[in-house]
């Protein structure tokens, strides 16, 4: 498709803050108003439709398809969204772990249990570590406090937690994120240790090398996101 506008601007309208192209407001994918909660937000939208050449590239559409998401699928299903977020906890990456006898049990230990102990802290949560992958749920009180902690967030930043956290397999990187402010190529390398040490041992293929690029990416421009709808 070409580009079909001269003008990208953002306005303040009833709820927030919306993208125009020449005057008009941009709507979701579904149709309803693309309004996010604040101008940081529209931004961020407004500069991925600057970026645009004679032809739209969809693909750079990044910050809009999670904006989309939030109002399109979030909103009407916010306890859907919660249990998919909690789903990424009963089987956080942070929590299994190799055999205390293989060598790449310490370097899970050195990166993941700082971050799982300061979760726990923070949350007043236990998290059950598992050596292997046979399922341990944890306590059905660390499940509870978690979903009162989840569905206590606005629409736009579980949008984003739900793209970290699908990323990282980890809802404790996720919250990391949003809770610590944590770096996020430190947290996506965390999240990665275990693709890490394989790559050590064995190299990187070019393959690998371009998906790991591409996830980390998104992960940053969710972790972005998730910052501008909060400002």
């Amino acid at each position: 498709m070409k580009k079909f506008w001269k003008e990208v601007s953002i306005a303040e309208v009833e709820g927030g803050w919306q993208v125009t192209l020449d005057g008009r407001g941009i709507k979701t994918q579904r149709g309803a108003a693309q309004v996010v909660p604040t101008q940081e937000a529209a931004e961020l939208l407004a500069e991925e439709w600057r970026a645009q050449g004679d032809e739209i590239d969809t693909k750079v559409f990044v910050f809009r398809d999670l904006a989309d998401f939030a109002i399109d699928m979030v909103r009407p299903d916010i306890g859907g969204t919660v249990d998919k977020l909690l789903s990424y906890a009963d089987t956080d990456t942070l929590c299994y772990r190799a055999s205390p006898d293989e060598p790449l049990y310490q370097r899970q230990e050195e990166v993941w249990e700082p971050l799982v102990t300061a979760f726990e802290k923070r949350h007043g949560a236990r998290m059950e570590r598992v050596s292997g992958v046979v399922h341990r749920g944890h306590p059905e009180a660390t499940m509870a406090a978690l979903r009162d902690r989840l569905v206590g967030e606005d629409d736009f930043t579980l949008s984003a937690l739900i793209t970290l956290a699908s990323l990282a397999a980890s809802i404790v990187v996720a919250l990391a994120i949003l809770d610590e402010d944590g770096d996020t190529s430190t947290m996506f390398a965390a999240a990665n240790v275990e693709e890490d040490w394989q790559a050590e041992l064995w190299g990187w293929d070019a393959e690998a090398e371009r998906t790991r690029k591409l996830q980390l990416e998104a992960f940053e421009k969710a972790a972005q996101f998730a910052k501008a709808v909060r400002d």
